[in-house]
């Protein structure tokens, strides 16, 4: 069972940026593909980046450019790096894991605010 905390939301100017981090325990993180979701409030869950075991990322058209994903396997960390933020980015955002064999894990997710 694989647990996953997040962290780094808060609110923001628009222009601004924010760190988010997810923390994963109770796996092989290494196994683990990882992503990033978002959900505003009235609206579904979004993909908003992602990165595979081999480090390879990929992005929402909405945010390309602006975000960046990382993974540090050694930390059993994934990290959401948003620039340029902007009032649509507002949303509660959460952390996703996956292997190639088991169902999704979940965060419980952090609010991101961005005000204009």
């Amino acid at each position: 069972q694989v647990q996953l905390v997040e962290s780094g939301g808060g609110l923001v100017q628009a222009g601004g940026s924010l760190r988010l981090s997810c923390t994963a325990s109770g796996g092989f993180f290494s196994f683990l593909a990882m992503a990033w979701y978002r959900q505003a409030p009235g609206k579904e869950r979004d993909l908003v980046a992602s990165i595979s075991t081999g480090g390879r990322t990929d992005y929402a058209d909405s945010v390309k450019g602006r975000f960046t994903i990382s993974r540090d396997n050694a930390k059993n960390a994934v990290f959401l790096q948003m620039n340029s933020l902007k009032p649509e980015d507002t949303a509660v955002y959460y952390c996703y894991a996956k292997t190639l064999t088991s169902f999704p894990y979940w965060g419980q997710g952090t609010q991101v605010t961005v005000s204009s």
